[in-house]
């Protein structure tokens, strides 16, 4: 893994030391050697983390053999040795310098061009290609967003760069906040694919590359790839036999795992106990010749816990596991450094056991392969069985009652929506019970399609007034096409947006902290399009989700090892918010500091606040996000 930046500049001699800075502010990224070309006027940089041919044969910036194209590239390209292959059939190879899939990569570009070399490509990446003869530079991020890359203009300079922090290097840079963006993040968690918190500054859409002129000018954007597309297509070539679904499943899913196990350096897997991580162990151990190592992280809270499921799916497998239960100061000490560490405002607080148990790994292996991609590939969240099931059933009430119906609802105390449902089921009730279904009927009054519905769901501001002074609307998300079952349009607008926004961020900024490379077999564009295959009733059945990959993990470890709810990998947030880190959050949600960006609206968030505070609503999650806002911008932009 690596990091990359560069400039399109007028002064190519000051450009050359702009970009050396820009790489030195992500040396994280490459800490074993970095790399900067410049001609043309233009400028390109590279951090290095040797993973795939450790000699000087591997680094970059990487110039073609024909010379036209150079080439600064962050990831990896699993199937590379397939595409050196039939290169060499072809008759379309050079004569290669090294064994790096970098060399590979660019000789599938000289030979076939950008748009069929990066259908080709099976893996994760974020490039900036120079064209020599054209004079354009082309940029271009893998299917899913797996690794990052921002651009935009700052001053007289096109730059871009793997992380804002490079850009933020650049003395010229002003850094003007995005009104729109950060009303998504507030409501969403992070900041929607394609943007940035910045006004200026945009990301690379997965799938996508980018064309521009030689004076940064952009001329086109090119999608490569679609998940949407691809779940049309499965669609209408679907796989009905379950036993035909679980036997190509079983190939491919293998065959993933063995490409991302490839490395010149020590491989583990992150490993949770949960269905998708437990899967992906399992593979690797049945696709190594030596023992594979494990590795999780527990909490001593109760209810927050993975480790010891953990340890039990790995006494089963054999692996070499490793474990180290984290204290809550351990855990709070992190805080601190999440502004730095992630340089763009992120609202998911299992930011923090990810980073640490990427952090434990590191000290030991250089690769950990993870499970995520499996939830949003294969139906794994709650929200793609209860929000189609609760949609189904208003949706077959005539408008007019269901609004009476819903209004009427909506003005239920919590006090007695908690009472009656005690009496009538005689359970314990969920935390907040009441309160949730006065947000469902308030959400469902004005709902008029499931995308609306859903997406009036996910924002934690909804019905609430807009903690940006005007920003009341957060854009509808992404994924609802008409001719899907809503619960495939809810799995496809989570691949789309939370996937790359949240779990895609999450997973890059914590491992690359640390230098990890972070892969994600789950997300191999086989697996993938393979999922769009398979019938979502082989995904989804009786409000359980994953049922393929259950079935598919009980081939190799017993059930009872993994069929538990799903926990996520959690930190108890909302107890934290009014003990351990009460005083930290009010010093950054007093009045005087939701002012100072001159964008937060201080009321509706100190109401929630205290309401949080005093235990009568749980606002973790809406308070989290404003508190990284808060730390965030604190960071970056305090004039003290």
């Amino acid at each position: 893994m690596c990091g990359i930046a560069g400039l399109i500049t007028p002064d190519p001699a000051a450009g050359a030391r702009m970009v050396a800075a820009m790489t030195q502010a992500i040396a994280h990224r490459g800490p074993d050697s970095s790399g900067v070309w410049a001609g043309d006027g233009v400028v390109l940089g590279h951090r290095r983390l040797a993973i795939i041919d450790l000699s000087p044969a591997g680094a970059q910036p990487m110039h073609s053999a024909d010379h036209r194209w150079v080439l600064s590239y962050n990831g990896e390209i699993y199937n590379h040795l397939d595409l050196r292959a039939e290169l060499e059939e072809r008759g379309q190879a050079p004569v290669w310098s090294g064994h790096s899939d970098t060399e590979t990569l660019l000789a599938a570009i000289a030979a076939w061009g950008i748009h069929r070399a990066l259908e080709r490509a099976y893996g994760m990446f974020a490039l900036a290609l120079w064209d020599r003869r054209e004079r354009r530079l082309l940029l271009a991020r893998d299917r899913f967003g797996e690794k990052p890359l921002y651009y935009g203009k700052v001053a007289g300079h096109f730059a871009f760069a793997s992380e804002l922090k490079s850009i933020q290097s650049l003395t010229e840079f002003a850094g003007e906040i995005d009104e729109g963006a950060l009303r998504s993040l507030l409501g969403r968690g992070y900041v929607m694919p394609g943007q940035s918190i910045y006004r200026l500054i945009k990301q690379v859409q997965p799938g996508t590359w980018v064309e521009l002129s030689e004076k940064g000018e952009e001329i086109a954007q090119h999608r490569y790839f679609h998940y949407g597309e691809c779940l049309r297509h499965g669609k209408h070539e679907p796989i009905d036999d379950p036993r035909a679904a679980l036997d190509q499943l079983r190939t491919t899913l293998a065959r993933a795992v063995g490409r991302q196990m490839i490395a010149d350096v020590p491989v583990g897997t992150l490993l949770s106990g949960g269905i998708d991580s437990s899967l992906v162990t399992a593979l690797a151990v049945r696709n190594a010749s030596t023992r594979v190592r494990s590795y999780s992280i527990g909490f001593a809270e109760d209810g927050f816990d993975e480790a010891p499921m953990a340890k039990r799916v790995a006494d089963y497998l054999g692996t070499e596991h490793h474990e180290r239960y984290i204290t809550a100061d351990e855990a709070l000490a992190v805080i601190p450094d999440l502004a730095l560490m992630f340089d763009e405002p992120f609202g998911d607080s299992s930011q923090i056991p990810t980073f640490m148990v990427n952090r434990f790994a590191r000290e030991d292996i250089t690769v950990a392969l993870t499970g995520d991609g499996g939830d949003e590939m294969f139906g794994g969240y709650r929200r793609h069985t209860g929000f189609p099931a609760l949609w189904q059933r208003l949706s077959r009430i005539p408008r007019g009652p269901r609004r009476a119906a819903m209004q009427f609802a909506a003005h239920v105390p919590p006090t007695a929506w908690n009472t009656l449902a005690r009496l009538r089921s005689g359970r314990t009730l969920a935390p907040f019970f009441g309160h949730k279904v006065q947000r469902a009927a308030r959400i469902a009054v004005n709902s008029e399609t499931f995308a609306g519905f859903a997406s009036a769901f996910l924002d934690e501001w909804h019905g609430w007034p807009s903690p940006i002074a005007g920003q009341d609307e957060i854009a509808t998300l992404p994924g609802f096409i008409d001719d899907l079952a809503p619960a495939s349009q809810m799995m496809l607008s989570d691949t789309l947006a939370y996937l790359p926004g949240d779990i895609l961020t999450k997973v890059d900024r914590a491992s690359m902290a640390v230098s990890l490379e972070g892969r994600i077999p789950l997300l191999d564009p086989e697996v993938a399009m393979l999922a769009a295959r398979i019938p979502l009733e082989q995904k989804i059945a009786g409000g359980t989700g994953k049922i393929i990959l259950r079935r598919l993990l009980a081939e190799m470890v017993p059930a009872e090892l993994f069929e538990r709810p799903k926990a996520g990998f959690a930190v108890p947030l909302g107890a934290w918010l009014r003990g351990e880190l009460r005083e930290w959050a009010e010093s950054l949600l007093s009045v005087d500091a939701l002012l100072r960006s001159g964008l937060i609206n201080p009321g509706p968030i100190r109401r929630r606040w205290q309401d949080h505070c005093s235990g009568r609503i749980d606002a973790s999650q809406a308070m989290w996000t404003v508190l990284a806002f808060q730390a965030w911008y604190s960071h970056w932009h305090s004039k003290g």
